[in-house]
């Protein structure tokens, strides 16, 4: 099942279900329980928003070999975590803004983010999936400078429209061995399966859960590939006027213009 979240022509914000082209608009959210109507619209009569809004936002980083080698780095020992603010979700088509104070070195990241559904808490790995609503495409928007000489990359991560997420919300998918590409102005830049995570899907709900509450609605970045903007010769980094395309197996495209902060 594909779970929207939409704003109609009159300006009403609602959830729904897609099956095709067809929107059938839902009464309540999908943490909560969702009661479809009877009518359905076309997807065109709509514009979809970002499928969740998140209490949490949690991201791992160097969670792909290969990415971790073209950045000079070691394999992790452990996941890395880190946040990026709730004010850097936005949803399909709209843009992604280069911040005034560090437009010069804004990144991309091709990641499949999932959302946790239920409230997750010392969490076996072998249950970890069943605390799962349902994964979307998410794009993990960073700012290199601010990561490099912060010293942490909260920052970095945070500035507002860093965290497109969307189209919808999958609810039947296995996240194992999906493909997630990342597409620049229509060239592909990261391509490589789920299979390649250094540590799976499971297994971080159940490591996060061991030191924290994971609140239903929580939005989990699992990583991303090589390919990324920064480790190429020269770097490619982000910048008006371009398209950042996020395609994964199985769920959809997420698409975001660049445009410089007013």
């Amino acid at each position: 099942m594909k779970i929207v979240r939409f704003r109609d022509k009159a300006g009403a914000v609602s959830y729904g279900t897609l099956e095709g082209d067809r929107i059938t608009p839902a009464e309540g959210d999908p943490l909560q329980g969702l009661k479809p109507g009877r009518t359905s619209m076309a997807v065109g009569e709509v514009r979809l928003l970002a499928p969740i809004i998140p209490p949490n936002v949690l991201c791992i980083g160097q969670n792909y070999k290969a990415h971790v080698e073209e950045g000079g780095d070691k394999l992790p020992k452990a996941p890395i975590l880190f946040m990026k603010s709730t004010t850097t979700v936005i949803g399909p088509d709209e843009p992604i803004i280069l911040p005034k104070v560090a437009p010069g070195n804004v990144d991309f990241e091709a990641e499949l983010a999932l959302v946790i559904g239920k409230t997750a808490r010392y969490v076996p790995e072998s249950r970890a999936l069943d605390y799962v609503l349902g994964y979307t495409c998410a794009h993990d928007v960073s700012a290199r400078d601010c990561q490099r000489n912060d010293g942490q990359w909260v920052r970095a991560k945070s500035f507002e429209t860093f965290c497109p997420l969307g189209p919808w919300i999958e609810t039947d998918l296995d996240p194992s061995n999906v493909r997630v590409q990342g597409r620049l102005n229509g060239q592909t830049m990261q391509d490589a399966t789920t299979a390649l995570m250094i540590f799976n899907i499971p297994f971080l709900i159940s490591y996060l859960s061991q030191g924290m509450t994971l609140l239903p609605g929580t939005v989990l970045l699992t990583g991303t590939p090589a390919g990324v903007g920064f480790a190429r010769k020269p770097p490619v980094w982000l910048k008006p006027g371009d398209v950042f395309e996020v395609e994964v197996e199985g769920i959809g495209s997420l698409s975001n213009p660049i445009t410089a902060e007013d």
